[in-house]
């Protein structure tokens, strides 16, 4: 998902000034808990040392799925593991508050916008929508994009897990994932049949008594669409509250959730601004890894596995430039091919969104926020309690719906909220305005990425071929007819000014797909790259149980391995995957829930 608060965005040396103020006692005040961080992690800066030259399994990449792993693979104390991070911490000193940019849940934008944490990816000009080059964004320090991203907690639907299945990842479907889920979750509301109540990740509902939302829920109604009180229990269809990745007013990435809570285990280590730079091999049994630290060029190996962890750009380049790939790309950049695996870097698949905005008749928006004396305000009784307008992202209603009659679940996603939003947060707003982030869940444009050299450093080139399909130009167009007919109830009277875009000079077919062509940008849920399927399928990169086709002692566990992206933001899944990796990696049998009930639509002779 994308960006937020714009109000946060630095235009602030005094929020920086006091935030320092502030914090001095706090980092007096806690001098010896930062002793002990630094004691914890003082083997991050001796990878290369006598004892740490080898490892059990070597994790690549310290994010949403990496810290998950590196969690459950230290519980046996008999496992040593080894986690390398491209990025920095996402903590100063052991404060979250002294990084108050990445933990601030309304603080999003800033590193959404920064390469300090970010890869800064960038796409291809997109033929099908004006030549536009797209700007994706990937977490680059602990806890990866669960560090930058919304903190919208969306599982997808269970039809996604079964079509998994279907599509050759046998043991992947709803009753094989759902414990999954649920092992990793500790729901403020409480375990149910669908919620857990033990895990790690702590998750909020949406809580909000702002108006605006209100009436954004009360508008879908009106609309003739249902109320759902879970979109990850029972019914996902429908408009309601959003769970977030949000505990106690803070930001609960993984690094939070998985990392730290294992990070003074003996038998871990984990180093930080660490490029891994290629996969070692003897012929085709993975033996290790090399890296870049500090200018270094070093080797560290490992004595079961090297589990790649990357993400759905990072695991297929450094696949493609370990020699695994297709043969003939390989080949034309010089690369000694290991493996012939054609599937790498391919099927690649993402979420694409547009925002549908009105002005707002009453100054109730986050607009005001942008106001430096109450940017210091809002930022000072984050950094005093953790509440407050800092302590949410501010999406905390949305809903999923059909297109059109006969489609059999929801491939259509809302996320709500009451702000304007300029490219990706880059550009600050002007007005009193709210909008809604519309976009397809299932879009039939497929695309791929490839190296661009043989140089680690180099980004590879990404092609999402967005739009290429008449269906999902289709699909756009039902998004900006259905929105605005929601915008159009009664409940919006009240609030609703102009139309901002696509603006009421917007209204043919063919003025709607130049609208989208102009304007509509990722979700940022780039996935499908390391396709999981089964060793007949030649597009298949891993098998079932994640192992990498071909070779021995390499695992790719990350959104890389969906078969196809499934129906919401892409955060919880990438969890999901690697809890239920975990187990595989122990050799433990898969947990399971059968007959859990899931909603039907009662007709599908009607949208909704």
């Amino acid at each position: 998902m994308s960006y937020l608060m714009k109000g946060f965005k630095c235009h602030s040396p005094v929020m920086c000034k006091v935030a320092g103020r502030l914090f001095k006692a706090h980092t007096l005040k806690n001098t010896f808990g930062i002793n002990e961080q630094f004691k914890i992690s003082r083997a991050s800066s001796q990878v290369s040392s006598e004892k740490t030259n080898s490892y059990n399994y070597i994790i690549v990449g310290a994010g949403s799925a990496g810290c998950v792993l590196a969690n459950r693979l230290t519980e046996d104390p008999q496992s040593t593991v080894l986690l390398l991070e491209a990025g920095p911490k996402d903590t100063l000193l052991g404060s979250k508050r002294l990084m108050w940019k990445i933990h601030m849940p309304a603080a999003l934008t800033y590193n959404l916008c920064d390469e300090k944490y970010n890869w800064y990816y960038h796409t291809t000009p997109q033929r099908h929508m004006d030549s536009r080059v797209m700007y994706w964004p990937r977490g680059r320090v602990w806890g990866g994009s669960s560090s930058l991203n919304a903190m919208v907690y969306i599982r997808g639907h269970a039809e996604d897990y079964n079509r998994w299945s279907r599509e050759g990842a046998l043991g992947w479907d709803y009753e094989h994932c759902l414990p999954y889920f649920k092992k990793a979750q500790t729901h403020e509301l409480g375990p149910d049949q669908y919620r857990g109540g033990n895990g790690p990740l702590h998750v909020s509902r949406g809580k909000t008594n702002h108006p605006l939302h209100q009436a954004f829920l009360q508008a879908a109604q009106q609309a003739g669409y249902p109320f759902t009180d879970d979109m990850n229990g029972y019914q996902q269809e429908g408009f309601g509250w959003m769970d977030m990745t949000v505990h106690q007013g803070q930001r609960w990435s993984t690094a939070s959730a998985y990392l730290r809570p294992a990070i003074s285990r003996p038998n871990f280590s984990v180093a930080e601004k660490t490029l891994v730079t290629k996969i070692l091999f003897q012929g085709t049994k993975c033996i290790g890894i090399e890296y870049v630290k500090n200018g270094q060029r070093k080797k560290v190996f490992a004595t079961k596995e090297v589990i790649l962890s990357g993400g759905a750009i990072n695991s297929p380049q450094l696949l493609m430039l370990s020699g695994i790939g297709n043969a003939d790309d390989l080949i034309k950049l010089g690369i000694p091919v290991v493996c012939h695996l054609p599937g790498v870097g391919q099927n690649l698949q993402d979420h694409l969104e547009v925002y549908v905005q009105h002005k707002c008749t009453k100054p109730i928006t986050l607009y005001s926020a942008q106001k430096p004396h109450n940017m210091v305000r809002i930022g000072l009784e984050w950094l005093w309690k953790f509440t407050g307008e800092g302590a949410t992202a501010h999406l905390e209603s949305g809903g999923f719906i059909r297109s059109e009659p006969g489609v059999p679940h929801p491939d259509i996603q809302f996320h709500f909220l009451p702000s304007q939003v300029i490219d990706h947060g880059r550009v600050a707003s002007t007005m009193e305005a709210y909008q809604v982030h519309v976009g397809p869940m299932r879009s039939t444009s497929v695309g791929w990425l490839k190296l661009k050299s043989s140089d680690p450093n180099d980004h590879p080139i990404i092609e999402p071929n967005y739009l290429s399909t008449e269906r999902d130009i289709w699909e756009f167009r039902q998004c900006v007819k259905l929105t605005r007919e929601i915008f159009a109830q009664k409940a919006f009277e009240k609030f609703r000014g102009p139309e901002i875009q696509p603006g009421n000079h917007v209204q043919s077919d063919k003025e709607i797909d130049a609208f989208i062509r102009q304007k509509a940008d990722s979700a940022y849920h780039p996935s499908c790259t390391c396709k999981m399927g089964q060793p007949s399928d030649s597009t298949a990169v891993v098998d079932p149980q994640t192992k990498v086709i071909g070779v021995e002692n390499l695992r790719v566990v990350d959104a890389s391995i969906m078969p196809s992206v499934v129906t919401g933001n892409l955060n919880a899944p990438t969890i999901m995957i690697a809890e239920k990796a975990a187990d595989i990696i122990k050799g433990l049998p898969s947990l399971q829930e059968k007959n859990v009930p899931v909603y039907k639509p009662k007709t599908l002779e009607t949208q909704r």
